[in-house]
């Protein structure tokens, strides 16, 4: 049996050779003066044997643990050798998939899809600047405070809105992972709130799921007119400008396409714009045009049908049901949709972007035109009118971003 007095004694020899311990546990010393322990055991019905460690730095008493564990794994029927060399693979997987490489192969596939040159070029210098510090880790053992400090540092810097962008960016990386089988969990998920919030003064609006929910179902109790109470139902399901909304013209809706076609004089980039309709509005329009359907306008005016709906009538209505101007505005259905969409629900950002007729260019520095993404845009449509269902009915909803966490 050695000792550590034993250990330390131990000489170099021109050949390598071994000392026994107890139970297969022995010391190997190789020429150069180097002492390793090894596990020597049989494992279907042939000798074999497991490097364990380098003595002194795994100690005596280290090294007769290990021996135990993996006596245990050849009672089990497993090798230890074959389980060790599994264990090295499943490490060096991991470090090559760091948050750099999964990140920048993501951005790569977005691109091959149409994301845009200029979104490609700030994705990539999110990655490789702002986010270098946490490039090396793995993307499998990231977590939400390595990930923070990492955020926080740009907040320290003073911009604040990149760091907004970064985190959804890490968001949408972490869901590839996931898909992919690399990540068990997105991380950037339980940060929503964490960082600062930007100072530029934006339109209020709810994001929260349940304050959404709750909103739908003042809108379900208003007792308004049955054209404000339509276009209060319209406007978190289309999403469009409150002036896009209110001056809809019956002329402009393909209810059999389910497609609502905006000319380009109405839009605030002057093109024109497509809004696929969910199932949902359709039938809210169907029901709008058995009131409204032989006039121009879809939500005329209370005092003329010659004329569209009020712009404020929208928000009075939301004032009338207790939201205050600081809490929701007509156009926060938008910045509602942009955040969900994004944050919670995991659409790819250049697909919201082209449906909120934000200036999206293509490669070559081009507006896209009106039909670029319509298929996925279509059922991302169709996806958040059946959300806003669920969160009108008040069920637990588990967001594609989060289910994994």
């Amino acid at each position: 049996m050695l000792t550590d007095t034993k250990l330390r004694t131990l000489k170099p020899r021109e050949k390598v050779y071994r000392v026994a311990d107890t139970n297969g546990l022995c010391i190997e010393v190789r020429p150069t003066g180097a002492k390793l322990w090894r596990y020597r055991y049989r494992y279907a019905g042939r000798p074999s044997m497991a490097a364990l460690g380098e003595y002194p730095i795994m100690s005596l008493a280290e090294a007769r643990s290990e021996r135990d564990k993996a006596r245990a794994l050849v009672k089990s029927g497993a090798s230890p050798a074959h389980v060790a060399k599994a264990e090295r693979a499943t490490r060096l997987e991991k470090a090559g998939n760091t948050f750099a490489s999964v990140a920048l192969e993501f951005i790569a596939k977005r691109e091959k899809e149409g994301m845009g040159a200029g979104s490609v070029e700030r994705s990539r210098r999110l990655i490789e600047s702002d986010l270098a510090s946490i490039g090396s880790l793995p993307v499998a053992e990231m977590s939400a405070p390595a990930l923070l400090a990492a955020l926080r540092k740009m907040e320290k810097r003073g911009v604040v809105e990149s760091a907004h962008r970064a985190r959804g960016l890490a968001g949408q990386v972490f869901r590839y992972a996931i898909a992919t089988g690399r990540a068990e969990r997105n991380p950037a998920a339980d940060l929503i709130g964490a960082l600062e919030r930007p100072q530029t003064k934006h339109f209020a609006t709810i994001i929260l799921p349940s304050k959404i929910g709750e909103l739908l179902r003042a809108i379900d109790r208003y007792e308004g007119s049955p054209v404000t109470i339509a276009a209060l139902k319209l406007a978190p399901l289309a999403f469009v400008r409150p002036g896009e909304l209110r001056s809809a013209e019956w002329s402009e809706f393909h209810l059999d396409k389910a497609v609502w076609d905006i000319p380009a004089e109405k839009m605030k980039m002057k093109q024109p714009h497509l809004v696929p309709l969910s199932d949902q509005a359709v039938e809210l329009l169907r029901d709008l045009h058995l009131l409204t359907g032989r006039g121009k306008y879809v939500f005329p005016g209370v005092r003329s049908v010659r004329r569209p709906m009020s712009e404020n009538t929208i928000n009075a209505a939301l004032r009338y049901m207790g939201f205050d101007s600081e809490t929701m505005t007509g156009h926060g259905f938008r910045a509602m949709a942009r955040t969900v969409l994004d944050e919670e629900l995991g659409f790819p950002v250049d697909h919201i972007e082209h449906q909120l007729a934000h200036a999206v260019k293509d490669a070559n520095g081009r507006a896209y035109n009106r039909t670029t993404h319509l298929p996925a845009r279509r059922k991302m449509m169709q996806a958040w009118a059946d959300y806003l269902d669920s969160l009108r009915s008040g069920a637990k909803i588990i967001p594609l971003a989060r289910q994994k966490a």
